[in-house]
């Protein structure tokens, strides 16, 4: 099991609740793999990676299969009850240990510099608070230990930009399990104090109609050696 964090308090089971969302998100995320070639971007997110990792936002634990063989653990963190229901099935299919574990992106419930690596997937969107969140990445992470991050947020000409803005404003979130168009998680992870290494940006899909969904970053960074 993890190691709880002394200083962190009651961490609600189900931090969040979306369960129509949830049903919805299982079914199109796992047919997204192969059409939209979302496996083929787990693999890279995920190549390389050893030690003790942490997955915050697990979903449905889609991740787990492309975890390298090099990772000794995997605690997997995800607030609403119905992904995280089926992350334990894939847990249980996964060739690494992976431990799945309720709890909020910004009250991690381990202790500090815990981690060798933190891995952010499609999540950054969907966080109450992103600087706390981010704040929480950077206290479980060891000094020197690694981000991978694949996330989606603001992209495309001024159109594009002002209806990502006012998806955000009206509809969006709460028909989406809370997640947000216009955020910006490179910005984000610059302000919160990581080193940023190499990332690209990626439409999905890549090719056919470009949606306020399409912008995607795929990268690397790093918590400073000489942090804390």
């Amino acid at each position: 099991m993890p190691l709880r964090s002394a200083g962190s308090g009651t961490v609600p089971r189900d931090a969040v609740h979306h369960p129509l969302f949830a049903r919805y998100y299982a079914r199109f995320s796992v047919s997204a793999e192969s059409r939209l070639g979302l496996a083929g971007l787990r693999e890279r997110l995920l190549a390389g990676l050893s030690g003790r990792v942490i997955e915050i936002g697990a979903g449905n634990g889609l991740n787990f299969a492309h975890y390298p063989g090099a990772v000794s653990e995997v605690v997997a963190i995800e607030p609403e009850r119905t992904l995280r229901q089926l992350a334990v099935e894939a847990a249980l299919r996964s060739e690494v240990p992976v431990d799945v574990v309720p709890g909020a992106a910004e009250k991690l419930p381990v202790k500090s510099e815990a981690f060798d690596a933190v891995v952010l997937s499609l999540v950054l969107c969907s966080v109450r608070d992103v600087p706390r969140a981010l704040a929480e990445v950077r206290r479980v992470l060891r000094p020197g230990g690694v981000v991978r991050f694949f996330e989606h947020g603001r992209g495309g000409g001024p159109a594009m930009a002002f209806t990502q803005r006012a998806l955000d404003r009206t509809l969006w979130p709460p028909l989406n399990g809370g997640c947000h168009l216009a955020r910006d998680p490179v910005a984000a992870l610059r302000d919160a104090g990581f080193e940023l290494g190499p990332y690209r940006r990626v439409l999905i899909p890549e090719k056919g109609p470009t949606l306020p969904t399409s912008y995607c970053v795929l990268g690397t960074a790093w918590r400073p050696v000489t942090d804390g």
